[in-house]
């Protein structure tokens, strides 16, 4: 069993001799309770290259305490949480030394990339808390007074080695349990009084490796190297890959360079693509559809901004992300089309017909959804999936930009937008002279191209502001619209082929039937709902964002 939760808190520097602070005193606190004193055994975990350290994630096994087990560590996505100290903390059963939990696995799949882990560090730390309360009562935060001894495991010297590096050091910890981040300066005073420094490491473990601890994702990344293109530019563009890629990033400004606002446009979807991994191998509701349409938006941004970066490196991500799309498409897919078709299907007469038509259903679609979640999980731990996500945060890190590059982003942006919007318009176009089956094929190239519409606009909202959220707005309406269409039509092909089968009772077929000619009905409606979204979207397609 596992539990979640937010740390947050801060780690102060401190003299082995120094007194405890008069917690006390701190403005907010009325009284402090009892200290308690416990001895902590915890074993730090990561790869032969420290790559959950560079990216601030921390897994450790800990024995003693209050919350002996598993404790896995994980940045916070938001600049405000993370001066804030905040870490997202998930906790799981001690279980076996060596063996980490599966629900945890989960979380770092994503990071290690099939990197096998091993033991780091060993930290035995002595702690004495003291709980802060309010003049309320309640429960502010813990104060925490440890005495470290940090053994490093990696590296040349390893476990029991006499040339393994050793440190021995104190700090005091202030960790919030139902206060509010306003008890971190209010205690500042206090601290400091006491001899308390704010600690330069974000961790025990940090300080433990010392030198070998290495720069985060962020700071290792630092600038881009343009592999097109001449070398100043990279110099004009590194302000914008470094912003792009911190979390609670700065929006691109109207001054940046051109890559830089698709960089960070990528850099919020590679995000929510490492968001979204854990929540798919651990069965998370809507967890497929959010990964896929991260990676919908990348394909999206990569096909409107392909001038300005090197063509072989688009066309490669464009593919390996249509890929994935379509991996985890199979079961969003069946998904969606049960969810559908059991609604309608519950209006069908109460007898035996009925129930035979919503059993067969039930069983083509969930074998549909069971297998190709199946599938999904499985291309998750393959090295085509890992290799994908090196190439999405090298191009983030190091786009192969060109010359235009490096023109003003609200210019060039701007202009292929619109010129995404035009693309629009002509299939709108195609669709109004198209009949029968081409005339869905021509509805469902208006939804695509909707989509791109409304994932370039998105791309562009930092830069163009109201424009860019009214065009996206609008196509994302048409696209929604289409989308209930072109579910109408997938519905009609499978209600088609389950009521084909053969000596099908004719109660049976024509259940099928019904339901069929409902969904007939509903696309019929859709047309229509289109049509006028269509009409009313027309000048704002024309102008696009500029």
């Amino acid at each position: 069993m596992t539990a979640e939760g937010t740390e947050t808190e801060k780690k102060y520097d401190v003299d082995t001799a120094a007194p405890l602070p008069a917690l006390k005193d701190i403005p907010g606190v009325g009284r402090v309770g009892e200290p308690y004193e416990a001895r902590l055994d915890a074993v730090y975990f990561d790869t032969e290259d420290l790559a959950l350290a560079a990216r601030r994630i921390t897994l450790r096994r800990r024995t003693g305490g209050s919350d002996a087990g598993w404790h896995l560590k994980l940045p916070q996505a938001s600049m405000a949480a993370s001066e804030a100290g905040q870490r997202q903390e998930i906790h799981a059963p001690l279980g076996q030394p060596d063996v980490v939990p599966d629900k945890l696995l989960a979380h770092l799949h994503a990071y290690l990339r099939g990197s096998g882990l091993a033991r780091v560090a060993r930290l035995d730390t002595t702690r004495t808390t003291i709980a802060l309360y309010g003049h309320d009562g309640v429960h502010l935060a813990d104060f925490a007074d440890d005495h470290v001894d940090a053994e490093v495991l990696t590296g040349e010297a390893g476990a029991g080695d006499a040339r393994a590096p050793k440190r021995e050091w104190r700090e005091w910890e202030l960790e919030l349990v139902h206060g509010r981040p306003e008890l971190f300066p209010a205690a500042a005073a206090c601290l400091a009084a006491a001899g308390a420094r704010p600690a330069p490491h974000e961790s025990k473990l940090g300080r433990a490796l010392g030198k070998a601890w290495p720069q985060s994702a962020e700071a290792a990344h630092d600038g881009s190297a343009p592999a097109e293109g001449a070398p100043a530019e990279g110099a004009a563009l590194a302000e914008g890959a470094r912003a792009a890629k911190k979390p609670g990033k700065k929006r691109p400004g109207k001054k940046w360079p051109a890559s830089a606002v698709v960089t960070a446009y990528l850099g919020g979807q590679i995000d929510e693509l490492l968001v979204q991994d854990p929540r798919v191998r651990l069965e998370e509701p809507d967890a497929v559809h959010a990964m896929r349409s991260a990676a919908r938006r990348m394909r999206s941004a990569l096909a409107v901004y392909r001038k300005l970066f090197g063509a072989a490196a688009v066309r490669r991500l464009r593919d390996e992300l249509q890929w994935i799309g379509r991996i985890l498409g199979t079961p969003r897919d069946a998904e969606v089309m049960l969810d559908r078709l059991r609604e309608h299907a519950a209006e069908l007469p109460q007898d035996q017909a009925g129930d035979v038509v919503k059993e067969r259903v039930e069983r083509e679609l969930g074998t549909r959804f069971n297998a190709g979640y199946t599938k999904a999980q499985e291309v998750l731990l393959t090295d085509r999936y890992f290799r994908l996500l090196d190439d999405l945060e090298g191009f983030r890190d190091h786009p192969p930009v060109r010359p235009l590059a490096s023109a003003p982003g609200r210019k060039v942006a701007g202009k292929l937008v619109n010129r995404t919007a035009k693309r629009l318009r002509r299939a709108q176009a195609a669709a109004r002279s198209a009949e029968g089956t081409a005339r869905d094929a021509a509805l469902h190239q208006v939804r695509k191209d909707a989509k791109r519409v409304r994932h370039a606009a998105e791309s562009v909202g930092p830069v163009y502001g109201k424009r860019a959220s009214r065009l996206a707005k609008a196509a994302q309406k048409q696209q929604k619209i289409l989308g209930d269409h072109h579910d109408s039509v997938i519905a009609r092909e499978v209600l088609g082929k389950l009521g084909s089968a053969p000596d099908l009772p004719e109660p049976v077929a024509l259940a099928y039937g019904s339901l069929k000619e409902r969904e007939e009905r509903v696309a019929a409606a859709n047309e229509g709902k289109y049509r006028k979204a269509r009409r009313k979207a027309g000048k704002l397609l024309k102008r696009g964002v500029k």
